[in-house]
């Protein structure tokens, strides 16, 4: 399956007195990525929210490799791991400049109606936008 770049310049504020990226901002990195793979598909979380869809995240695992530091710029790479149903579960990879690999994780979401509060099939114009 097709994966995603998305490239982010560590701020100042994200990192501690060392100047390296705060744990926590990792998170904020991933969740980016996530909206802009699923803005390269044509598919707004605003418009999937507009439309009653909620993904709230079930799970998020994060392994740590390297620092990444005050100004350099990621790349985040995006992969849907397999065919959505229920849930969607994707892998992201952190890089830093020079192509090391920073961090490594998986992240599971749930398709929720807004209305119901209650889980659901992912929408078939999603499937289809993906090539399902």
């Amino acid at each position: 399956m097709e994966g995603h770049t998305t490239k982010i310049r560590v701020r100042y504020g994200e990192t501690d007195q060392m100047g390296v990226v705060y744990h926590g901002n990792y998170a904020q990195y991933l969740e980016l990525s996530r909206v802009e793979w699923l803005r390269s598909l044509d598919i707004s979380y605003k418009k999937m929210e507009e439309d009653g869809v909620m993904l709230p995240v079930v799970n998020l695992n994060i392994n740590f490799k390297k620092p990444a530091v005050y100004d350099e710029v990621l790349s985040v790479r995006t992969k849907l791991r397999e065919k959505p149903g229920l849930k969607i579960t994707i892998d992201q990879e952190v890089y830093n400049e020079n192509g090391g690999l920073i961090t490594t994780s998986e992240i599971t979401l749930v398709f929720i109606n807004m209305k119901s509060k209650r889980p659901m099939c992912c929408p078939d114009h999603l499937l289809k936008k993906h090539g399902f």
